[in-house]
């Protein structure tokens, strides 16, 4: 059991440090203006379910139930379909500051709808530990902010903000679904169905790609959105949902502005402050703060100890 615990860190921690890189460069493939955030949106659902229907073929098969199938085709909504279009349209409108910003919301959304529908208790731990992350986020955020490019933009903002939101709500209602199916299986699904709802406006959107005029940078950079920042990602989520408590699974989310600071250095466009080492070391506190704090489940059982 703990084992599987130390995995989904691993996994929550290796998504978001993908992610992490995938703001910046998703905004490089659109400053070049060969295609257009929908786009990029297209090419980002479609070929990830190639590559899991590619995978599938290596491992064994599952049988869904026909009411998961129906589970799955709204998870794919939340998860794919809301999240990953609003946000990359979002990124295109506003600011990587303001996009990063708005990623920070992601675990107080989280613990918000998990106290709703999960009935899990809002402990200080939790609270304290989720405004250290967040802290130390804004921190990193803010300290590069003379480096960013770009203006921040309401509709922009708005996107990404239901973006986070989108995703939040799959986290919290569907980790019993998930934890019934292997992850290639899960995703496979919710990728067919989100490509699926894509479809009707895929055609005029693709035939207006520059495809002549597209340089190793833009396929790239379109590479790493489809593989790295979409189908090994959505190949960890599902582990870190299985055997993390929602809020803590999403507190990774604030690794992302440390892995864009991080790009930053190594692109040699940002510097190594000693502000950004207070808002790595708040990031990490505040996840290990969370991680401490104790579950519905373990507060009942301790409750019952009391009692009896």
């Amino acid at each position: 059991m703990i084992k599987d615990v130390y995995k989904g860190h691993l996994a929550m921690l290796t998504a978001n440090i993908l992610w992490g890189f995938m703001a910046p460069i998703s905004k490089v493939v659109l400053n070049a203006g060969i295609i257009t955030s929908f786009a990029l949106t297209d090419f980002r659902i479609f070929g990830a379910a190639i590559a899991f229907w590619i995978a599938s073929i290596f491992v064994p098969k599952e049988k869904v139930a026909p009411n998961d199938m129906m589970h799955l085709f709204f998870a794919a909504l939340l998860a794919i379909v809301f999240n990953q279009g609003s946000y990359i349209v979002g990124v295109g409108l506003t600011s990587p500051i303001d996009a990063s910003v708005i990623t920070t919301s992601t675990p107080i959304l989280t613990m918000i709808i998990s106290a709703l529908y999960l009935k899990e208790p809002v402990t200080g731990k939790k609270v304290i530990g989720i405004l250290l992350g967040a802290a130390g986020a804004l921190l990193l955020i803010m300290s590069g902010q003379q480096q960013g490019v770009g203006s921040g933009n309401v509709w922009g903002d708005l996107l990404c903000l239901s973006a986070q939101l989108s995703f939040s709500m799959y986290i919290v209602f569907y980790k019993g679904l998930i934890s019934r199916y292997s992850p290639i299986t899960i995703m496979k699904w919710m990728f067919t169905y989100a490509s699926i709802c894509m479809v009707p406006f895929s055609y005029s959107i693709m035939s207006h790609v520059q495809w002549t005029d597209m340089n190793w940078n833009v396929v790239g950079g379109i590479a790493y959105v489809v593989l790295c920042g979409t189908f090994i990602t959505y190949l960890l989520v599902p582990i870190g949902q299985r055997t993390l408590r929602p809020t803590v699974a999403v507190m990774y989310n604030y690794v992302q502005p440390i892995v864009a600071s991080t790009a930053a250095l190594l692109w040699g466009i940002g510097e190594f402050t000693f502000l950004k080492v207070i808002a790595v070391v708040l990031v990490f506190v505040g996840v290990f703060v969370v991680t401490q704090s104790k579950s519905r489940q373990q507060l009942e059982a301790e409750k019952m100890q009391q009692e009896s």
